[in-house]
């Protein structure tokens, strides 16, 4: 069966829209990237409850921080980079420990910016993100779950971060498939190894699955749409019995999935790898299926370090 392809960030703006319907207490803001972040759907149905900030991203979170003293529920949208780079004191220091309502969208994250290069690509994000307390990380693998993961921080208390990529991914997720924040989700089963992935790697861990199946090896895929809590108990749980484990995500290794994972089999013995980022930026290319190549991010890459750990 053909696999189907679905946009995060279409998504996003959608679930927004529906949002506003439902409470009149949802506003969202925006930093000069309404049309990429597609926060500008919310924008043409409730103008007078969108407030676009321009290239002002310290401002826009410090506005939020304010809105959410004052009763509502604000969703902060902008590229992952600016939105913990440039505006991380005004995250840090008023809306997390105040935590405050504010919902941070960081768009088009990982490498999916491939044309701007390391400017413009969040591959840090989820660590710089996970380590400020009382702050919730979503990291949705598909457009099912990014809509799933913006209803779950507008209903939490307290600030979120939401991890959305640029570019189409696949649908791995079903539409009635219950998403509960902070624990991880099965989404194939398997009897040999353990492949752990969050955002668009899912969708890479799920080809290598099918082709480890090839080689005779039967993969476990389990999605992991919050990092933060982790679910070190369900992990655990699921690595039990396993040939081998690997992660795979679309950030560095440092402060990411691999690490997290890491301290939940600590004391396991059970071998471990991962597919990620090294201490690197990123760059700019010809599309993002050249970075994740040259990265070593792709479903190929996964299965070797599968075969190598079980060799």
């Amino acid at each position: 069966m053909a696999k189907t392809q679905s946009n995060q960030r279409a998504a996003y703006g959608e679930e927004l829209v529906a949002l506003g319907r439902e409470n009149p207490n949802v506003v969202v803001l925006e930093a000069d990237l309404g049309k990429s972040t597609m926060s500008c759907l919310f924008q043409e149905a409730f103008p007078d409850r969108y407030f676009e900030m321009g290239i002002a991203e310290q401002n826009m979170m410090s506005t939020a921080a304010g809105l959410a003293a004052g009763g509502k529920i604000a969703f902060a949208g902008t590229f992952a980079v600016f939105a913990f780079g440039r505006a991380y004191d005004q995250i840090r220091q008023t809306i997390s420990i105040g935590e405050l309502n504010v919902k941070i969208c960081g768009s088009s994250a990982g490498l999916s910016d491939f044309g701007d290069g390391a400017t413009h690509q969040a591959i840090e994000d989820v660590a710089v993100m996970s380590a400020i307390p009382n702050m919730t990380v979503f990291t949705p693998c598909d457009a099912t779950e990014a809509r799933q993961a913006v209803r779950a921080a507008a209903a939490l208390q307290g600030p979120a971060y939401i991890r959305v990529c640029r570019n189409p991914v696949t649908d791995c997720v079903g539409a009635d498939s219950p998403f509960e924040p902070g624990k991880c989700r099965a989404l194939r089963k398997g009897g040999d190894v353990a492949l752990f992935a969050h955002g668009a790697m899912v969708g890479a861990a799920m080809d290598a699955a099918d082709a480890l199946e090839g080689a005779g090896v039967s993969a476990r895929v389990i999605g992991m749409p919050t990092m933060k809590p982790f679910d070190y108990a369900g992990v655990a749980r699921l690595c039990e019995g396993m040939k081998a484990v690997v992660t795979a995500e679309e950030h560095t290794f440092i402060g990411g999935l691999a690490s997290a994972v890491a301290l939940a089999l600590r004391g396991s013995g059970v071998p471990m790898d991962y597919a990620a980022i090294g201490d690197q930026f990123g760059q700019s290319a010809g599309g993002a299926a050249e970075l994740m190549a040259f990265y070593g991010l792709t479903a190929g890459d996964i299965k070797a370090k599968v075969l190598a750990l079980l060799r």
